[in-house]
């Protein structure tokens, strides 16, 4: 069996569905997080973007979020996107939707100012309400069965947590679809484990070193 290892920061959301994907299936890994501000010789001669996350696969390397979790899930069956080839193309491009939602938690997160921030807000909004029109199911997003797209926006549903906890931003509020499919997700133990113990503290100091808005409220 290959030796596996990621390498990433702490507070990474791509390599966390990673993490939880690679849980979910019970297997063996190591992870290795850096200081991406300053990162070390060895990772910039082993990353061809000098971007997290990459995967170690014995002495071969993968890098690109999307394709990491494709190969972990290709090759340690059974699969956790649907069989059925339209739903998974269909499931393929809403995680390309979820995918763009880290940007706008990024974008939050980062603003200086309470105008700058009430723009990019009602940005995710936008977005949000074209996915709880989408989250029909239950009460995972293909029904009863977890899935990839379960995997994707779980990193994602963990900082709106982290928003509503801290700074009183609920941005699931009046989107009842999403806020069921945030709780069951949550409460997933692979995703429960799939954070560092600070990680939130983390993300308070980012908050703060980045005289965001939100450490205004």
């Amino acid at each position: 069996m290959a030796k596996l290892k990621l390498i990433s920061f702490k507070i990474c959301p791509f390599v966390q569905r990673s993490v939880i994907l690679l849980k979910e299936k019970n297997i063996d890994f190591d992870i290795a997080y850096i200081d991406l501000s300053e990162p070390p010789e060895w990772f910039l001669a082993l990353s061809p973007t000098g971007k997290v996350p990459l995967l170690q696969v014995d002495d071969k390397i993968l890098f690109e979020s999307t394709i990491i979790s494709e190969y972990l899930d290709e090759v340690n069956p059974p699969s956790l996107h649907p069989s059925d080839p339209l739903e998974k193309a269909q499931n393929r491009g809403w995680m390309e939707f979820a995918s763009s939602l880290y940007m706008v938690f990024f974008k939050i997160m980062m603003s200086k100012t309470k105008e700058a921030g009430a723009e990019i807000i009602l940005e995710a909004n936008k977005q949000l309400n074209t996915l709880e029109k989408v989250k029909i199911n239950e009460p995972w997003f293909n029904g009863d069965k977890f899935s990839m797209m379960d995997i994707s926006i779980a990193p994602f549903f963990m900082r709106l947590a982290f928003l509503k906890q801290h700074f009183n931003l609920d941005l699931l509020e009046g989107k009842p679809n999403l806020q069921a499919w945030s709780d069951i997700v949550m409460g997933r133990k692979s995703v429960i484990n799939s954070v560092v113990d600070e990680f939130e503290d983390i993300l308070l100091m980012r908050i703060k070193g980045a005289e965001s808005f939100l450490s205004l409220t």
